[in-house]
């Protein structure tokens, strides 16, 4: 007999590996830009399935905020559109399964011993021994080496300290999420993400010296807005007689 909880680890999994693989290969076929508009929809699409497979209901005010968080981040990212279809179903698919990935994480993690650090330890040697067999079928050791050579010629050495710092980083910011989503409810998480979106926009203005357009500031003061909206919503749900809030 399967252990309890275990199916809920396999999709959790499955939806890891799913999200992971969209996020990477949909950025080759479309701007930053436009994937960042498409995954500003995130959590939209967290309180749909929340609210299909879970059953679970939020707050009036809490769905009324997710308007302008969306819609401020979409904002900012519209000076750079580039519509291509394979890059927006990749985005789409993508939001999907992170949204899966958020809510059987937390179904996985409750009533357990184990944290959010080491929840996503244990999914990162899964994935590990999952995608292994197949990065050599596919592509395999002679591919490596000429990907490897190819890529010192065009960048230089730096390439070494970039693939180092974008490994630990990246690392760093999958074992973060997992420890937040430990304490937080998955629709929190999926607004965190989209706010991050600004982050991302801010920070790329400021290292690769793109002049700042009005519309990228005011997409991000009405996505902070929103946010302010969304904890408000939270933080003061109406009252309805009867204690059946649900946590947010």
């Amino acid at each position: 007999m399967r252990p309890r909880g275990y199916a809920a680890r396999e999709l959790d999994r499955d939806a890891t590996l799913f999200s992971e693989e969209d996020s990477v290969s949909h950025m080759s076929k479309v701007a930053v830009s436009f994937t960042h508009i498409i995954k500003s929809g995130e959590p939209a699409v967290s309180v749909l399935v929340s609210r299909l497979l879970l059953g679970e209901s939020f707050p009036m005010p809490v769905y009324l905020s997710l308007l302008p968080i969306i819609g401020g981040c979409a904002l900012s990212a519209a000076t750079e559109l580039n519509f291509n279809l394979t890059g927006l179903m990749g985005a789409m698919v993508s939001n999907i399964a992170f949204v899966f990935r958020n809510i059987f994480s937390k179904k996985g993690m409750k009533g357990k011993s184990v944290g959010g650090m080491n929840y996503y330890a244990c999914l990162s040697m899964l994935s590990l021994l999952i995608l292994t067999p197949f990065a050599i079928a596919v592509e395999g050791p002679q591919l490596w080496a000429i990907g490897w050579h190819k890529a010192l010629s065009q960048i230089g050495p730096n390439f070494i300290w970039w693939v180092v710092a974008q490994s630990v980083f990246y690392h760093l910011y999958n074992q973060v999420s997992y420890m937040s989503l430990n304490e937080i409810s998955p629709l929190t998480f999926s607004i965190g993400n989209t706010m991050k979106r600004i982050s991302v926009i801010v920070a790329s203005i400021i290292i690769f010296n793109t002049p700042l357009q009005p519309i990228t500031a005011l997409g991000a003061a009405i996505a902070i807005s929103g946010t302010f909206l969304y904890s408000q919503g939270v933080r003061n749900p109406p009252y309805t007689g009867t204690d059946s809030r649900v946590r947010v």
